[in-house]
């Protein structure tokens, strides 16, 4: 009696019961399948750049989270007055400091050529740490937010420099760089999207909650950095490179060639007057890659700048007929748009001529800001934050198709990890331009115009000529 009770009862009941489970497990289930075939897709999950996609969505989801809680502490929750004179602080205090310890960053991750993996997870790590930290002082806003605030900044750039540095070492067979450093952008960029929102009604709830659910995140990023590959820690065959300025390369005296035979094809050993070997830099590969990193310089001072000064001249004059968040969320929405569009047409168009289209885009850029100077008005702002995303995000993909092109394997990881980190200050130093001006709409273009044109008189000559000259290919010095 009893089995048949089991039989015709608790069976079905089980068999139900289970249904229901796979039911409710379906949608994330298969959301996490096709996730994984995305991000797998194309030979990038035997060669471990699919992980690293991965990793990077992550990233991109935690940092919007602190974000988040940091922009209601800082900017939304006081008046514009006082708004400006703590986002005045938070530079002072935050990219202040960063701008010095950003030149040691680079050198420093060259001394970890073997712990990249452990550089990755540490960094997200302490970013969970200092999340929890914050978490008591954002309600209040207090000095002690500040250094936690420069700690997780410095933390995340240390991330990105050698994210950008790993990505060569997991480039799936016949696939470039730029297609690669794309699907990994797109990756952060649709993870910031998802998670941004997710934040906002974190928020709601109290305003430590965003840097909960940020912890939560990073502690996930440090298990997943320790599953990339192997290769990933491996320093075979690198050597550290040094930028040097084209007044530097001129004034340098020829080294005299290697005698045939000796060193292996496509070396770049400099030999001293006394005979000893001289580290490679990145004169050995012509004026493409320094010329191309002012372009990017001036496009990421122009997303500093943007960032800040339209934060609160947007708060304190909205668009016509809109509200403050309206007007910012238009001028987001925009900006991340471009971008996303810039990282998918440098995807299609696979590094062909990547000086010309860096002039290109920096000219285009720097057209757009003039209109929105001359033309002030909510579709001229909309335009300005489109354009300067799509060509921030093409500009820099192209940078690292020259530096895949140009730089030899042997100095190539350490080239990136320097880029990296030029950029970042660049970003600072727009930045602090963009909290200092008055909030005139038409003064503040004028002032991404110029930013623009200081970038495009630095290179765009230099570009176009390294264009006409052709492929340049690293020499034997």
């Amino acid at each position: 009696m009893a089995a048949a009770r089991s039989s015709d009862g608790s069976g079905p009941l089980r068999r139900a019961g289970r249904a229901m489970g796979r039911a409710l497990r379906a949608p994330f289930t298969g959301t996490a399948r096709g996730i994984r075939r995305a991000t797998h897709a194309h030979g990038a999950g035997e060669s471990g750049l699919g992980k690293l996609i991965e990793l990077h969505a992550v990233n991109g989801a935690g940092d919007v989270m602190i974000t988040v809680a940091l922009a209601s502490t800082v900017f939304f929750s006081v008046p514009t007055d006082e708004a400006r004179g703590r986002v005045a602080l938070y530079l002072a205090i935050t990219m202040a400091p960063f701008t010095l310890l950003a030149p040691v960053v680079g050198p420093l991750l060259d001394r970890l050529p073997h712990g990249r993996r452990a550089a990755m997870a540490g960094a997200m790590f302490a970013r969970a740490v200092l999340a929890i930290t914050m978490s008591g002082a954002v309600a209040t806003g207090g000095l002690e937010l500040y250094p936690a605030a420069l700690a997780v900044l410095v933390c995340s750039k240390a991330y990105g420099v050698v994210r950008s540095a790993v990505v060569p070492r997991l480039l799936p067979p016949r696939f470039s760089l730029v297609k690669a450093n794309s699907r990994v952008t797109l990756a952060g960029l649709l993870a910031t999207g998802i998670a941004a929102p997710i934040g906002a009604g974190l928020q709601t709830i109290g305003s430590p909650w965003p840097l909960y659910g940020a912890c939560a995140i990073f502690l996930g990023g440090t298990v997943l950095a320790f599953t990339l590959p192997h290769k990933v820690d491996s320093a075979k065959g690198e050597r550290k490179a040094r930028l040097v300025l084209p007044h530097e390369e001129a004034a340098r005296p020829a080294a005299p060639a290697a005698s045939p035979g000796k060193g292996r094809r496509g070396s770049t050993r400099t030999v001293g007057r006394k005979g000893r070997e001289k580290p490679p830099g990145l004169r050995s590969v012509g004026p493409s890659v320094l010329h191309g990193l002012q372009a990017n310089a001036s496009h990421r001072a122009l997303s500093g700048f943007l960032i800040f000064f339209l934060a609160f001249l947007l708060r304190e004059h909205p668009l016509a007929g809109q509200s403050a968040a309206v007007s910012l969320g238009i001028v987001g929405v925009a900006a991340g748009t471009g971008n996303a569009c810039g990282t998918a047409v440098g995807s299609w168009l696979r590094a062909r001529g990547p000086e010309v289209i860096v002039a290109t885009v920096l000219g285009l850029a720097l057209a757009v800001a003039v209109l929105a100077a001359i033309f002030f008005s909510t579709v001229m702002v909309a335009a300005l934050a489109a354009v300067a995303g799509f060509t921030q995000a093409l500009s820099k993909l192209s940078l690292d198709a020259m530096i895949q092109r140009d730089v030899p394997e042997e100095v190539r990881t350490s080239a990136f990890a320097r880029s990296e980190t030029l950029l970042q200050m660049a970003w600072v130093v727009g930045g602090a331009i963009g909290i200092a001006l008055p909030l005139n709409g038409v003064v503040g273009m004028s002032v991404a115009a110029g930013i623009l044109a200081l970038g495009a008189t630095a290179s765009v000559r230099g570009l176009l000529g390294a264009a006409r000259r052709g492929t340049p290919h690293p020499r034997v010095a």
